[in-house]
């Protein structure tokens, strides 16, 4: 069964961005980052201006992709949450809605039990907003009214390549 592709709303954004926000200070984390399983970033907050957020995206997915091998060669579906310790940091890497990554990233200020009781809060809430996302794309395949391009024509895509 094909899934229909997400499309991201700004109401939707706004909330995760919220959710986000709260989660980086309710967990006294450095940074957080929203990715998709295709590695490209969706959303960040925190403090972010000194981290490649592009190669994290990608290495994070590729990390989740390689350790769901390792699940499988275990039995399990997937492992959901990975933690990586670090001498100055760590980073808490979860599963959302088997769509999504939340990346968070602390340092001593916080702890590992405190991340892991904060995330799974915020990960239910967007699990909530990408049901919602998904729902919204499932009527749009079929009514094709709610979706963003359902205006767009074959007759404007051509007329957009005409020399």
């Amino acid at each position: 069964m094909h899934e229909p592709q997400l499309v991201m709303y700004e109401e939707e954004f706004h909330k995760i961005n919220s959710i986000l926000e709260r989660l980086v200070r309710e967990s006294n984390s450095k940074s957080i980052f929203l990715v998709d399983r295709n590695g490209q970033l969706i959303a960040h907050t925190g403090d972010t201006e000194h981290i490649d957020s592009t190669a994290l995206a990608s290495l994070t997915a590729g990390n989740i992709a390689a350790t769901g091998g390792l699940a499988k060669l275990l039995g399990e579906n997937e492992f959901t949450v990975l933690f990586h310790e670090g001498e100055r940091d760590n980073i808490h890497i979860s599963l959302v809605h088997r769509k999504v990554i939340l990346v968070l990233i602390f340092d001593e200020r916080s702890s590992l039990g405190l991340v892991r009781l904060r995330v799974k809060k915020a990960g239910d809430e967007l699990a909530r907003i990408f049901d919602g996302l998904l729902q919204k794309a499932e009527q749009g395949v079929g009514a094709g009214a709610d979706s963003p391009f359902a205006e767009i024509t074959d007759d404007d895509i051509d007329n957009l390549f005409r020399d």
